[in-house]
């Protein structure tokens, strides 16, 4: 590794619960940064890079935590925390405009309504709101069209949501801990929410933080820690969502442009990564994520995650913690979590379904890609 090259150093999740008692989205975010920074071996005193989203307070959150942990002068980041954020923060450590980032979302006492779908869920737009319409119709869209298309049987699926929910089931750290195991049939058997998404396909909803921590190879060296390396990554877009329909023509290759940009920047190729941390916000999305990122042909996703091939033990293990499903799903944080997960299985530390000798993992958020290399 060369001296400025990006590393990540630390890695932490504070407790995940339905509500967190007490807390706040700040008092969660501080706890994850502290937890990740002693993770780390490091202190406030040597950050001087921040990207930072409490709750939903998407603009000027790195800038008001700075201040209020007497951080003197910071570089701060504009993405939220994810993937695209840790790529934005190796760009800005490799470009010597900082040494030291702390990544870190959380959230707390934001949804209290559980008598519907998160307020995040509901958005006020003029073409959507009128309507009725919500997260879980405008991501059904494109999974009901790809069934059509494809004639894929809907059993294939629901397979998914439980390879995913019983990882969590296992995970003493999940929120739905023990809380399995689950077959397709079962995911079949819950109410429906948008077809072709019943209930135990979709995200649920949660309270918690997480927290990153990267720096330079160079600095990492003295620290008594694991490095996991930066190997590449980039993120894309198809235009404002929440404002044009996402159709499947739209979307289906969404990230398929960003997975070739990191791949290259790797010099890996696809069958060199060991893990998969996919964000799962919906079933069909793992078979969009592996059809985007060429890992088999359109339409031929339902079969290539078939048999046992994305569990853990299978040649494509994903969502290992159990994800947004099972494990925790926080407002904007969940898309760190999935960071913080592949970190955990590239030291070996995954509190459960550990990957053996995993070496390289792949975290996509959407249109968001990732390779971390152990």
């Amino acid at each position: 590794m060369s001296g400025r090259e990006a590393v990540v150093v630390g890695a932490y999740n504070t407790p995940q619960a339905r509500v967190l008692e007490g807390e706040t989205s700040a008092s969660v975010t501080l706890s994850a940064i502290m937890g990740a920074l002693d993770n780390a071996g490091l202190t406030l005193a040597d950050v001087d890079g921040l990207t930072v989203l409490p709750g939903l307070q998407y603009r000027g959150g790195a800038d008001a935590f700075g201040y209020s942990l007497g951080i003197p002068w910071f570089w701060t980041g504009a993405q939220v925390p994810g993937p695209a954020a840790v790529i934005e923060a190796a760009a800005a450590i490799e470009a010597g405009a900082c040494e030291t980032v702390v990544i870190a979302g959380g959230q707390a006492g934001v949804y209290t309504d559980r008598a519907a779908v998160a307020p995040w869920a509901r958005t006020p737009n003029e073409f959507i709101e009128c309507w009725g319409m919500m997260t879980p119709g405008e991501w059904a869209m494109a999974a009901q069209e790809y069934l059509h298309r494809f004639s894929v049987d809907p059993e294939k699926i629901a397979y998914i949501a439980a390879v995913i929910r019983n990882n969590g089931s296992r995970n003493p750290e999940a929120i739905y801990y023990g809380r399995g195991p689950f077959t397709a049939a079962d995911v079949l058997a819950s109410r429906m929410i948008a077809s072709p998404y019943h209930l135990l396909d979709c995200a649920t909803t949660s309270e918690g933080g997480s927290a990153l921590v990267m720096t330079t190879a160079e600095r990492a060296a003295d620290l008594d820690v694991h490095a996991v390396r930066f190997l590449g990554g980039a993120w894309d877009s198809w235009g404002p969502t929440y404002t044009h329909p996402p159709t499947y023509d739209r979307v289906a290759m969404w990230g398929r442009k960003a997975a070739d940009a990191a791949f290259a920047r790797a010099g890996i190729g696809r069958e060199d990564v060991d893990v998969f941390e996919l964000y799962d916000n919906f079933s069909w999305e793992i078979i969009r994520y592996f059809e985007a990122f060429r890992y088999c042909g359109v339409g031929e996703g339902a079969d290539f995650v078939a048999d046992g091939a994305i569990e853990v033990g299978g040649r494509y293990p994903i969502v290992t913690d159990g994800g947004t499903m099972s494990h925790s799903h926080t407002g904007e944080s969940q898309r760190l979590q999935r960071v913080v997960q592949a970190v955990r299985q590239l030291r070996g530390e995954s509190a459960a379904n550990q990957v053996v000798d995993a070496r390289t993992a792949l975290v996509a958020v959407i249109g968001e890609v990732l390779l971390l290399g152990a």
